[in-house]
Formats: C-alpha cells, sequence, structure tokens
C-alpha cells in the first residue's frame, strides 16, 4: 500500500524522507554511528558526557521518591513557570507573568515545532541564519511555511545586515533567531537584534529566539532580544534546561511570550506531547534558582575546554575560528588540503579516531560550498577526552 498525503509530501520536502518514502538517514546518524563502529571519539553529536550539579539531581531524585510521577498541569508545574519567571528578572530585568506568560515544553525542540505550527500557514514565509540548526528546515516545511535564509559570514559569522533587510518582507511570518548561534558559536551583535526589532515591526512579523545556550557564553554577555525597546510584545523567547545544567535527556523546556501567543501556541502543543517530565521539573526549578556563581563557573569551566579543543585543532593544521558560546568550535580543514569537510569526517575516524561534523549538514544545498570545508566539533566533554582527541588530531599536522 502507498501512502502520500500531505504530512509525507511536507516530510519529503523537509529532507525527512527518502524518495522511496524511507526515513532518510542524517549525517549526524551517520557520524554517530562511525564513532559507535569504529571506537572513535565522538565530538560529533552536542551533549555533556558529564552530570549536571548534584542539587538538581537530587531534587529529581526527591520528586520521584515523594510520588511526582504523574501527568503535570498542561502549562507545566507552577514551581517551575514561578522559577522561570523569576530566571527572566534577575538575569534580564524582564517582568513575566508565570500563569500566563510561560509554557513548559518537552524540551525546546517541542516549543519550537509547537510554535511554528501555531503561528506559520501555508506559503508562509520564515527566515534564519545559515548554517542552521537542521529541526528548523524540516519543522518550517511541515508547517508548509517556505525557509528563506540570511548568510552568516566569516570570519565572525555575523550577517550583512542589507541581505537581511533585503530578505525580510511582508510575506514573512516568523524572524528565527538562534542566538548563541549552532552550529558556528557566534553571539549576534546589538546592531544586528535592532534590525531584527527594526524589521519584525516594519512587516508585522513575530520574533521566535532560540536561546538554549544563553548562560554558555566566554566574555559576551547574552542579550535577549525581548529585552530590547518594542521587542516584547512580538518575541517568543525559547530556552530549555539541558545546555545549562547538563541534563539533555530530560527533556525540559520553556518558552515565554504574550499570553495571546502563548494561549496559541498551547493549542497546538497540548497535542503533540500533552505534558512531559513530571519529577524533572520541579528539578530544574532548583537549578534555575542556584547561585549566580554556578551560572559563571560552568561558562568558565566550557570556556577552557574550548581553549583545549581549539589548541590541539591548531596543532593538526586546522583553521580554527574561536567561538563566543557554544558547545562548539569551527575548524576549517581546507589547510589540510581537505575542501570537503563531509570526506574528512568520514575518514577522520581512520586518520585520527575522532568525529566531528561538516557544517554542510546545517546548510540548504546551494549555500553548502561555500561552508564545504569546515567541520563542528563539540568540546562539552571531559577534559581527558579533549586531551586525548586533541593528541589524536595532532597526527594529521605531521
Amino acid at each position: 500500500m502507498t501512502i502520500d498525503g500531505s504530512w509525507q509530501r511536507a516530510a519529503r520536502g523537509a529532507g525527512l524522507l527518502s524518495p522511496d518514502g524511507r526515513i532518510a538517514s542524517t549525517i549526524f546518524a551517520e557520524m554517530s554511528g562511525l564513532a559507535q563502529a569504529t571506537g572513535a571519539i565522538n565530538l560529533g553529536q552536542g551533549f555533556p558526557d558529564e552530570d549536571g550539579p548534584a542539587e538538581v539531581l537530587e531534587a529529581a531524585r526527591k520528586a520521584i521518591a515523594d510520588g511526582v510521577n504523574q501527568y503535570p498541569p498542561g502549562t507545566g508545574m507552577p514551581v517551575l513557570r514561578a522559577a522561570i519567571a523569576s530566571h527572566q528578572r534577575r538575569f534580564y530585568g524582564l517582568t513575566v507573568d508565570p500563569d500566563r506568560e510561560v509554557l513548559v515544553t518537552a524540551g525546546a525542540t517541542e516549543a519550537l515545532a509547537a510554535t511554528i505550527l501555531a503561528l506559520v500557514d501555508d506559503g508562509d514565509e520564515v527566515v534564519t541564519f545559515e548554517p542552521f540548526y537542521d529541526a528548523y528546515g524540516g519543522l518550517i516545511s511541515l508547517a508548509r511555511g517556505i525557509h528563506r535564509t540570511v548568510p552568516l559570514r566569516r570570519p565572525g559569522f555575523q550577517p550583512d545586515l542589507d541581505e537581511l533587510r533585503a530578505t525580510v518582507t511582508d510575506r514573512t511570518r516568523i524572524i528565527l533567531v538562534n542566538n548563541p548561534h549552532n552550529p558556528t558559536g557566534s553571539v549576534l551583535s546589538r546592531e544586528t537584534l535592532e534590525v531584527i526589532v527594526e524589521l519584525a515591526h516594519r512587516h508585522d512579523a513575530i520574533i521566535v529566539t532560540d536561546e538554549v545556550y544563553e548562560h554558555l557564553t566566554f566574555g559576551v554577555t547574552h542579550v535577549p532580544v525581548a529585552t530590547l525597546p518594542g521587542a516584547r510584545e512580538r518575541t517568543v523567547t525559547i530556552s530549555s534546561a539541558g545546555k545549562t545544567f547538563s541534563t539533555t535527556g530530560w527533556k525540559i523546556g520553556w518558552l515565554i511570550s504574550t499570553p495571546e501567543l502563548v494561549t496559541a501556541i498551547l493549542a497546538v502543543k497540548q497535542f503533540l506531547t500533552f505534558v512531559n517530565g513530571a519529577p524533572f521539573q520541579p528539578a530544574v526549578a532548583v537549578g534555575l534558582e542556584l547561585p549566580e556563581s554556578f551560572f559563571r563557573g560552568i561558562a568558565e569551566t566550557l570556556q577552557a575546554k574550548r581553549d583545549l579543543l581549539t589548541r590541539g585543532l591548531v596543532a593538526a593544521g586546522f583553521d580554527v575560528s574561536s567561538p563566543q558560546a557554544t558547545y562548539f568550535v569551527v575548524a576549517d580543514a581546507a589547510p589540510l588540503g581537505y575542501t570537503d569537510a563531509a570526506t574528512l569526517c568520514r575518514e577522520l575516524p581512520a586518520l585520527a579516531g575522532v568525529v566531528g561534523v561538516p557544517i554542510s549538514a546545517f546548510c540548504h544545498e546551494e549555500l553548502g560550498a561555500e561552508y564545504a570545508s569546515l567541520v563542528r566539533f563539540a568540546f562539552c566533554k571531559k577534559t581527558d577526552v579533549l586531551e586525548r582527541a586533541s593528541a589524536q588530531l595532532a597526527r594529521l599536522g605531521r
């Protein structure tokens, strides 16, 4: 029997299905499979290999023991919504109503999915920066939207503001901003954020921000778009606990917006996961209330790991862009004679016992050539793992 309904057509257009209807394999799955098959160090996937703060883990265990194991409220447990609102006030000076302006989700990905599906109609345009987190393209296609992109230009991976102005039009429904940015590790300038707000007003667009790396910045301050003048009433701010507290498997995320937008998004979210992670929600609330020294400490620790891996990549002969944030460093393999990073990534387990991911995997095919020699490596790993990876990568430079 052949099934070719609207979802299948959209999924095929998003690259989620192959032409014969099978689920398409991604480069991420391929590289992880290579790491497992060869025993190579997996610096391709962005997840930590160490647990998060003991207070947060213990709070989850206590919640389970105390019977917090059934469906939580549809908008999220009050204790977590209150902690999210308090976090926004403490770090950014934003006043948020925890009962009407916060929605807890199954990670940031569900928040993105529910938001895009709620706000994008057939033919609406969604503007993102490119390279882009791979879920964006799939979600936009599943909503039957049209994906427009603005390239982030090297060496600092910032957009050309004239290109941005030309791309956002009256057809734009959402300007989707990933800041700090995965995969490049860049932080958008305040000038860029101000232009985004200006364009959203001019073209009556909604700003959706993916800020999951908000606390993982190195020497720069994260500025939420919602803090800019005129932005709050047309911004959906998305973040999650996974990156900040090294609990990526818990899938606790959230979004913050106006009551009207939260209501519209909840109407979709209730038919996705309905609810999730009851015992993890009060645990994340504990994490959000940790002292500021904790948040400074995780960034400082990660910055030291960035520097460690960067030294190894430079020694190996890569040209490295030092990231301002996130888990990731981008390395150019062209000085090593590789103009196609995808080819290098497939050979790297045998050459150096390390796995990375080509930046072209985060691009549309027509723009992939501009980033063809670039590789993303994750440095959110134990120090001894990064030391071994650096030593093994150094073989390439000999």
